[in-house]
């Protein structure tokens, strides 16, 4: 394969990024465009298949799938959005539709810039500032938030920004420590002031102009600001791999340990996995966090919008870190970089946005023979694929964790600074029943982190069922005459549809591939996902946080799969009325049982904070499970070698020397 041809799996190239940006000002002449995102149409999966089945079986190749690419763009002449899809083989557009008036983009990466600079400069948001009568040296800034949505005849691009003081003495001062009781709405494409929200400052919804501000200490989190001095004994901690690592790249495509697979990366989801294959054998065609919503449970407004989807309304690629050597990723590290699009069509170097390394999570199996007192020590080899993305306040980690016995897991962790607001709570004892109060004047509301892990299966093929098993007493009768038995249920999933949890029947969600039977135990081949038990939206139905975010009110989701849909919340969130995601897919009752079928599950975190959390979070961390069940006919993880001293190197702890009293071991 040529070094210039992309895989159908590769992500956007910088070439391509300009092919798009060539092509469409060509068709728009004299027209102004800014670009939200340029990034690779996901291939069309009946013509990758046969592609993709070619490489795993080494025969020829088909004819390549169509190299596609879809551009989301404003006319900056008329504020227009459309949605194009280009063939970047011919060099031609296949369509260029106008989007309707009610469809908003998501954000671009220069745009969040734009709005906070346009805020700042506003002379009537100037002017409210100066009511606050900062000293010298402070100043405020603001976080421009996609504006939600609570009325359905809306159709302006809004943003509201939320202010903080800040000092200006060091650029990590922690302005979530400070917010204002104002908040400036701004056009996003006309860049007019719509109004300056007064936010309230007690249990209801009253609210005060802005008075002058009464200043308080700052919680600081950055290391150059803490007031207390850092810990002492805290030795250094080296991964060290001599001979290199386990693990071989050849461009995207990554092989460790009978696990094969490409990476891939966009500028909404950012990691994907594609074309996971064990021992040869296909596993999952794809995987990826396709959408998450973070509601707050602020009654007030206009805090009752405040809802941000971070997937669909900005994007995992756009936010996604550039990784640090030593620090967001330790031990022998693999980088792989991306690209995206700037608001002029520009490419952009992202360099290092996903890291690739090993390490060790303690045993992977271990038995001692008591008679002989011999032993088998097999430890727990991971590979983990991550990406860290910073969506203003807050970090999210994703990892893609895999093992040498063929488990999978997606791990998401969080951290970041919490989404903080104005309280007057400087009299003893005053709180509010939907947050928690973390500093003099400061508040941080009770919300929820909801992801939908989409998983694409191919067991063994690409045609799978899924279903759930339930572990449940046997009834009291002759067959269990000792009350003790308990067998498992299963119920198949045949339509298009959702299903609930339940930690009391110990409820596991299963793939099988009916066509391919163990031999061993006479039961089709399949992979279990153990969920993440979570609560689900706590917003009522009837509230628009609900209508927009309807695959968090279940756990488990499984649609027919059609080549656009992609994303559990619809293609666009940004102020959307409702979704158009899984909750309309399932409402075509599809079959489902032995088809190519899309399993989506809803997790997340209920967060309420606590005054631990502030000024930076401690991890809060959530997993997701897939492993096999009867994919093999034994533990696939037996001929990892035997670990031992020569091979891990570890080192004795130094015992104390004593200075007196009687020798080590005798009386």
């Amino acid at each position: 394969m040529a070094a210039s041809t992309p895989h159908p799996f590769d992500p956007i190239t910088p070439e391509e990024i300009q092919l798009a940006t060539k092509i469409l000002q060509a068709a728009f002449p004299g027209v102004s465009l800014r670009y939200k995102k340029i990034d690779v149409q996901e291939p069309i999966k009946k013509e990758v298949v046969p592609f993709i089945e070619a490489e795993r079986l080494g025969q020829p190749l088909p004819t390549r799938p169509t190299r596609l690419l879809q551009v989301l763009f404003h006319r900056l002449d008329n504020g227009a959005f459309y949605k194009a899809l280009l063939n970047a083989g011919t060099r031609s557009i296949i369509s260029a539709k106008e989007m309707p008036k009610d469809i908003q983009a998501s954000v671009d990466a220069d745009e969040m810039i734009e709005i906070e600079q346009l805020c700042l400069n506003h002379p009537a948001v100037q002017a409210e500032v100066a009511k606050l009568q900062l000293p010298a040296g402070v100043t405020v800034c603001n976080d421009p938030w996609i504006y939600g949505t609570d009325d359905p005849k809306e159709t302006r691009r809004l943003f509201q920004c939320y202010m903080y003081i800040v000092a200006t003495d060091h650029p990590q001062n922690n302005h979530y420590s400070t917010p204002c009781k104002f908040s400036p709405v701004f056009d996003g494409l006309t860049r007019e002031l719509v109004r300056i929200d007064y936010l309230p400052g007690g249990h209801d919804a009253q609210i005060t102009e802005t008075q002058p501000w009464k200043p308080v200490e700052t919680i600081q989190y950055a290391h150059d600001l803490l007031q207390e001095p850092l810990r002492p004994d805290l030795k250094p901690y080296i991964v060290q791999q001599p001979q290199g690592a386990s693990f071989d790249v050849q461009g995207n495509v990554v092989s460790w340990q009978k696990w094969r697979f490409r990476v891939g990366f966009n500028s909404r989801e950012g990691l994907v996995i594609y074309n996971l294959t064990y021992g040869g054998r296909n596993v999952f065609y794809r995987l990826s966090v396709s959408e998450m919503t973070v509601p707050y449970g602020d009654p007030r407004a206009p805090y009752h919008r405040k809802q941000a989807f971070d997937v669909g309304d900005v994007g995992f690629g756009i936010t996604a870190n550039q990784l640090s050597l030593g620090c967001d990723c330790l031990g022998h590290i693999k980088y792989f970089d991306g690209y995206r699009s700037d608001s002029k069509g520009n490419p952009v170097h992202l360099p290092n946005v996903i890291c690739l390394h090993e390490q060790d999570n303690g045993l992977q199996h271990k038995h001692t023979n008591y008679r002989s007192g011999a032993a088998t020590v097999v430890r727990n080899r991971q590979l983990v694929v991550q990406m860290i993305c910073t969506v203003a306040n807050y970090e999210y980690i994703f990892a893609f964790i895999f093992d040498q016995a063929a488990n999978i897991e997606l791990e998401v962790r969080a951290t970041g600074i919490l989404s903080t607001v104005p309280f007057d709570n400087h009299e003893f004892g005053k709180t509010v029943p939907w947050g928690t109060n973390v500093g003099p004047g400061v508040m941080a509301p009770y919300h929820q982190h909801m992801f939908s892990f989409r998983m694409d299966p191919a067991i063994d093929g690409f045609q799978n069922t899924v279903y759930y098993e339930d572990s449940v007493a046997m009834p009291e009768d002759e067959n269990n005459p000792y009350n003790v038995g308990y067998t498992t249920e299963q119920t198949v999933l045949r339509t298009s549809g959702t299903a609930s949890t339940s930690v009391d029947r110990h409820r596991v969600f299963k793939i099988r591939n009916d066509s391919r039977i163990n031999p061993i135990t006479y039961k089709p081949i399949a992979y279990k996902l153990q969920t993440a038990p979570s609560q689900m939206l706590l917003a009522s139905p009837r509230s628009y946080g609900a209508k927009r975010a309807g695959f968090a009110t279940q756990p488990i989701w499984v649609t027919k799969y059609k080549d656009d849909e992609l994303y559990a919340g619809g293609e666009f969130t940004n102020q959307s009325k409702e979704s158009q995601g899984v909750e309309k897919w399932v409402q075509r009752n599809d079959p489902v049982e032995n088809e190519d079928v899309v399993l989506w599950h809803t997790f997340g975190l209920t967060h309420n904070p606590r005054i631990e959390d502030f000024p930076v979070m401690p991890m809060e961390r959530i997993s997701v499970m897939l492993k096999p069940d009867g994919f093999f006919t034994k533990n696939p993880a037996l001929d990892v070698p035997q670990s031992s001293q020569s091979f891990n190197k570890s080192t004795l702890h130094p015992e104390p020397v004593a200075c007196c009293g009687p020798a080590k071991g005798k009386l």
